[in-house]
């Protein structure tokens, strides 16, 4: 069984990755919150703390192997975990990870059925099925450095020098870090906006695509919002 791959990402689609190790080309299934994390590094080498699992129908005739792919030891933990909760598969969890794990973790702490029936595929009844069975599971979850990378895996990131206005620059030459905090500050301000998660990335998506510059969480929701359609 792989535990892990270190390879070159070389593509995102939209509910996987497909990473180069070696001669092979793999594709990984990502939860939505890392589909975010990883846009901007295409092209780079990434590791992927994997999970596998062999998807199947009802019959049992064809049995497709599946890997599962996260960027922390935290994330895949969490996932494991998630999967204990009656009626929820790997492709359900997966699905469902579209908010960092600690955001996750303190909804079910303080019983917040409604924030989690915002998530993909969370009905009211999976919601308190959720809380019943994870809420004396999930401490470690709360007080772990659940949503960020390795710190020593970090790229440093130089604070400008004086008080001149930062340089607008176009995403994709933004380095991996701020890249991605960029794109989570912008998601989770079309979530609080009212959008649910496939809107919020569809309408990122549809921006990125687009080529506009843009610098700050709130230059891309003008953008997204003066683009009609």
């Amino acid at each position: 069984m792989i535990t892990k791959m270190t390879g070159t990402l070389v593509r995102v689609l939209d509910e996987e990755a497909r990473v180069v190790v070696g001669p092979f080309e793999y594709q990984v299934l990502i939860t939505e919150a890392n589909r975010r994390a990883l846009m901007f590094r295409i092209g780079t080498d990434i590791t992927l703390h994997i999970s596998e699992y062999y998807e199947g129908n009802q019959a049992g005739t064809r049995l497709v192997p599946r890997k599962l792919g996260f960027l922390t030891e935290v994330e895949l933990e969490f996932f494991d975990l998630f999967c204990t909760v009656d009626k929820i598969g790997a492709k359900k969890a997966l699905k469902a990870m579209c908010r960092g794990v600690r955001d996750i973790a303190e909804a079910i702490n303080r019983q917040d059925a409604k924030w989690l029936t915002t998530l993909p595929g969370i009905g009211a009844t999976t919601a308190e099925q959720i809380i019943s069975t994870l809420r004396k599971k999930i401490i470690p979850f709360l007080t772990s450095r659940t949503d960020d990378a390795t710190p020593a895996d970090e790229p440093t990131v130089e604070k400008p020098k004086g008080t001149r206005k930062p340089k607008v620059v176009e995403p994709s030459k933004l380095g991996p870090a701020p890249a991605e905090k960029l794109i989570e500050d912008i998601y989770e301000a079309l979530v609080v906006m009212g959008m649910n998660s496939m809107e919020a990335r569809d309408r990122i998506d549809g921006l990125i695509r687009s080529g506009r510059p843009f610098a700050t969480h709130s230059d891309a929701i003008t953008l997204i919002f003066s683009t009609k359609g």
